[in-house]
Parts: C-alpha cells; structure tokens; sequence
C-alpha cells in the first residue's frame, strides 16, 4: 500500500469541509488511521471527538480535531 505524502492532504488550517476520514486525522495528529480504528471501537477518543459512523466508515469532526491540535477554529 503506497504510504501518503505531505503533498496529498492540505494544511489543517484551510480545511473546511465539516469531517475529515481516518487517514486525514492520523495525518494530522501523526498517529496511525489504525489507533484512530481502535480508539473508535473503543470509545477511547479525546472529548470532543466521537466519529459519525458513515456507510460503515468513521468521520471525524474538524472543528474538534483543529481543537485538540491547538489550530483556531
């Protein structure tokens, strides 16, 4: 699997859609998408945090993830 560049994602602060997928917020957080996975399952994600359950896939809310990485909203 091709590992993303900083290239593909743009900087969290022009970000405006209202989600972001797991790939984006291990990008930003510079985590893995798979411990985003399990902290989902878990519900052990920061407050603030709890992803929507899209067809089966997790949206994360860029208000919250701009919080938790001390960008303004």
């Amino acid at each position: 699997m091709k590992r993303k560049s900083n290239q593909d994602f743009p900087k969290l602060e022009s970000v405006t859609k209202p989600t972001l997928t797991t790939d984006e917020i291990a990008f930003y957080t510079n985590l893995t998408a798979q411990t985003w996975r399990t902290k989902a399952c878990f519900d052990e994600y920061p407050d603030g945090l709890r992803p929507l359950k899209i067809c089966n896939r997790l949206a994360w809310p860029t208000d919250a993830v701009k919080r938790l990485m001390g960008v303004a909203v």
